[in-house]
């Protein structure tokens, strides 16, 4: 339910709250927060933000011109389950005190611009999403890297590594082989008590829950789904699941991760994401064409096939995206769309004849990114092939990774590696800065900071596997 700042303020009197608790997201997709007490917050608050110094934030200003101000959505109001003195949290947009506009480095006021400029075109007025963000829960994670050493040991206590470990009580097996994780029952799948508390928590935080279940991996990944809803408010809710998440496992003394390839040789974790257009209450993506889908449909999927190699720079933008993206593990590394075939990148799910349940879903993304530049990324990309009628060809209705090498030949493929989605960024991002939604400036930053900050730091570190591979070379 839509809440104003009135409620909101209503609520702090009403339940006693006593703190305020602000998060907003970074460039790279973390939440960060400041805490204020209860009568910092006013009704001003709402349309002029509260100050703080945005000079240490990745991506953002210089120390000079860091004075920035958070200004809270009172529809993302909840009160923190894990917080002991009564709190209350909500979302903020970024705005810049100098100017009084939105600051153009904040990924949600990036994403508000991209929804203001479908409407702008008139196609429609609501973009709707609905991510899919796997996830592997651990009893424990270490890891480091010096000059003379780098190492990481994940564990977990249904890993099929396991199977020969002394245990308290005694090993009592049920440890899931790789890639058989999917629907087992207990006492197989150990985590069910955990996830239905995760769960009902988010449900608690408001996210429109609706399932649950093991994933196929080994080793606790699993899988949590929420009803899709607006554009932003879908990024707001996989802020927030990520947020429960994390804090649920971590009362039970387990990490979670939301890394692409925490494990070798089985299953990574993507982020599916299924998107469609309305317009007036209206669904636009069904139709008489492939699969029920209309032109505007197909043309959108043509934009996000087209701009795919460069959208990856933002929808897979860690370096570990690309462990994922390779055959053999389920993942969608072949740009082509499919009637309910998971081993092409896009798929339109069969759902049946109500052609408000006619959409698409993008395979590629995991949710290393941050989620309002990657779905005003995504939306960019549609628009851009509808507006340009960009037609995605034919379909491949085959299992893809059952094709001869020169059949495949003929498909292309996602990008190998994160310097390689980057570049491709840079040379095909004009269909984001249409309408100025995304900006020069912050194309150019993103891809610096992932350069150097990321790219280069792991390319030039010696991998633990060289050791094996030259060490007596």
């Amino acid at each position: 339910m839509t809440q104003s700042p009135q409620d909101v303020l209503q609520m702090i009197q009403e339940q006693s709250i006593k703190m305020i608790d602000l998060k907003f997201i970074d460039t790279p997709g973390i939440w960060q927060h400041c805490s204020f007490y209860y009568n910092q917050i006013d009704e001003s608050s709402f349309v002029d933000g509260v100050p703080f110094d945005g000079s240490s934030i990745r991506g953002w200003k210089a120390i000079n011109e860091s004075d920035m101000a958070m200004v809270p959505d009172p529809a993302t109001a909840w009160i923190d389950p894990f917080m002991e003195v009564p709190t209350l949290s909500m979302i903020c947009t970024i705005k810049d005190p100098r100017t009084g506009n939105l600051y153009s480095r904040c990924p949600r006021a990036i994403a508000q611009k991209a929804v203001d400029y479908l409407q702008s075109t008139g196609i429609g007025d609501t973009a709707f999403f609905g991510p899919e963000a796997e996830f592997f829960m651990f009893d424990s994670v270490t890891y480091g890297q010096e000059i003379n050493t780098g190492y990481y040991k994940v564990d977990s206590s249904e890993g099929h590594w396991n199977t020969g470990r002394e245990e308290y009580g005694g090993n009592l097996g049920y440890k899931i082989r790789g890639k058989q994780g999917y629907f087992p029952v207990s006492p197989s799948d150990s985590f069910q008590d955990i996830r239905t508390e995760m769960l009902l928590t988010m449900a608690d935080c408001g996210v429109p829950i609706e399932k649950h279940h093991h994933e196929v991996a080994t080793g606790g990944q699993a899988e949590l789904g929420f009803r899709f809803d607006t554009l932003i408010r879908a990024a707001d809710y996989l802020m927030t699941y990520k947020y429960v998440i994390r804090n649920v496992a971590n009362r039970y003394g387990k990490t979670v991760t939301f890394m692409p390839k925490p494990l070798f040789g089985d299953n990574g974790s993507g982020m599916h994401t299924h998107q469609s257009i309305w317009k007036e209450g209206q669904p636009l993506f069904a139709g008489d064409k492939y699969a029920g889908l209309s032109d505007m449909a197909l043309y959108y999927i043509g934009g996000l096939l087209k701009h795919a190699p460069a959208l990856l720079a933002l929808t897979n933008p860690s370096t570990n995206s690309y462990k994922r993206l390779v055959p053999g593990f389920e993942a969608p590394v072949n740009l082509a769309y499919s009637q309910g075939n998971r081993s092409a990148s896009i798929r339109i799910p069969l759902s049946g004849t109500n052609p408000k349940a006619k959409r698409l879903e993008f395979r590629c993304p995991d949710a290393t990114c941050n989620p309002y530049l990657a779905f005003a990324a995504m939306l960019m990309a549609g628009l851009d092939g509808i507006k340009n009628q960009i037609h995605p060809g034919e379909s491949w209705d085959v299992d893809i990774y059952e094709l001869s090498p020169e059949e495949l030949s003929k498909i292309p493929s996602t990008p190998a590696s994160l310097r390689e989605a980057l570049a491709n960024l840079k040379a095909d991002h004009a269909f984001l800065t249409e309408g100025g939604v995304f900006t020069e400036d912050f194309i150019n930053t993103w891809i610096t900071y992932k350069l150097n900050n990321e790219v280069l730091p792991t390319e030039i570190r010696p991998h633990p596997y060289e050791f094996s591979l030259y060490y007596d070379c």
